[in-house]
């Protein structure tokens, strides 16, 4: 097949933007199969775009000022999923709960930075480049890609276009793209097969797009597999595209979790994941919709923290802000500061970590962090990756304490 051709086809099946922006394809990947550590920790990070509301979340049922500030959108006590010190998780985070009372999730309250931005753009270019006074053009985890050799296989993203925490300054992380590939009509399997194949004589460009094409259509078949091999009773994501601004349009989070297991119990050489679900910004009618949503966040992310037990693997997940204490007029609620940040898998100590901020002591409706996201990132980049958080947090010097177990 010619080049034009081929590149019209890429372009007209929607597989140019997102394949062509990734600089290494699922069989790159996979072909590292054996190549981990067996040291080596793994680190996955779970964005929840649209700002998750961390007071719905992890609900501090026991004090008044909760209730009094969302009379339509709080729980009563029996139906919240105690954890100590009078709080208590949503109702659909029943998963999350058995971990937590097995003392496998820690939960680190009141994360946020200096003078938060209520925009999600601008406080997700924040989170991601961790640099709060100004975001800069590379991602926390990009720079640490820097200097862990830059090979592009050691951080992926199964979501449809690299985040900017993947970017670094001399190197980036590969991005695999997933869900559905729409295909023009009129084409024979034959015909197919011959997109995926190098012809002779072609540039290297248009070699690497046939690749790249190869490549989503075995990660296509990959997750029809995962699709069918799923419960009947499980629920699905697949109608869920949220917009760019909350989320944008990435795989149901159950697939990009089993294609991240697929890889960890191949041995790739991959030590960085990210995924993500999206549509948290409810604004209005808030509590059923939000219940739901960490539903299907919490079925996905306990049975992969199951199945990764004894791997190396740490799940940290997190979203660009919290939510305003006092509900709005439409039974929803608006966009806020400091929120929860729950770690997850070997070596985390179980618990209560950070002082939850105050419901009455507030910063123009707001929450007053008392963490600082930058020792998370530290705690996750020399505990778990093995790296020095003060080269990578430009000279950030903060831990948390007692949430991690390095020998574990």
């Amino acid at each position: 097949m010619d080049t034009i051709t081929r590149r019209r086809f890429l372009i007209a099946s929607g597989v140019a933007g997102g394949a062509a922006a990734s600089a290494f394809g699922l069989r790159e990947i996979l072909a590292t199969a054996g190549d981990r550590d067996p040291a080596a920790r793994t680190l996955v990070l779970v964005t929840l775009y649209g700002g998750n509301d961390g007071l719905g979340t992890v609900i501090p049922y026991a004090d008044p000022a909760y209730a009094a500030a969302r009379p339509d959108l709080s729980y009563p006590p029996e139906e919240i999923l105690t954890l100590d010190d009078g709080v208590g998780l949503n109702p659909g985070l029943a998963g999350l709960h058995r971990l937590y009372g097995a003392g496998k999730l820690a939960v680190v309250r009141g994360v946020g930075y200096p003078k938060p931005d209520r925009s999600h753009f601008r406080s997700m270019d924040i989170w991601q480049t961790a640099q709060p006074d100004r975001p800069g053009t590379t991602g926390w985890l990009g720079r640490w890609l820097d200097t862990a050799g830059g090979d592009p296989r050691l951080a992926v993203s199964f979501e449809p276009v690299l985040p900017p925490l993947l970017a670094g300054a001399t190197s980036a992380g590969a991005t695999v793209p997933g869900g559905v590939l729409a295909l023009p009509g009129g084409l024979t399997p034959e015909g197919l097969g011959r997109l995926g194949t190098p012809a002779a004589g072609e540039s290297p460009a248009a070699a690497r797009a046939a690749a790249c094409f190869a490549d989503l259509m075995r990660l296509q078949d990959l997750m029809k597999q995962i699709a069918e091999g799923t419960p009947d009773d499980a629920e699905s994501d697949d109608e869920d595209a949220p917009a760019t601004a909350t989320g944008g349009a990435a795989p149901p989070l159950d697939q990009q979790l089993a294609l991240v297991a697929r890889c960890v119990e191949a041995g790739v050489a991959t030590r960085v994941y990210s995924v993500s679900q999206g549509g948290f910004d409810l604004h209005a009618n808030g509590k059923d919709a939000q219940q739901a949503l960490l539903a299907r966040v919490d079925k996905p992310l306990t049975a992969f923290a199951e199945r990764m037990a004894g791997k190396g693997v740490v799940v940290a997940v997190y979203s660009e802000f919290g939510r305003r204490v006092r509900a709005n007029a439409s039974d929803g609620t608006d966009h806020g500061t400091a929120s929860d940040v729950f770690l997850l898998g070997d070596g985390v100590r179980g618990g209560l970590h950070g002082e939850p901020p105050s419901l009455t002591d507030l910063d123009d409706g707001d929450l007053k962090y008392t963490v600082d996201f930058r020792d998370v990132y530290a705690t996750l980049l020399a505990d778990v990756l093995g790296s020095d958080p003060q080269r990578v947090l430009d000279g950030w010097s903060g831990r948390l304490r007692q949430v991690y177990r390095a020998d574990a």
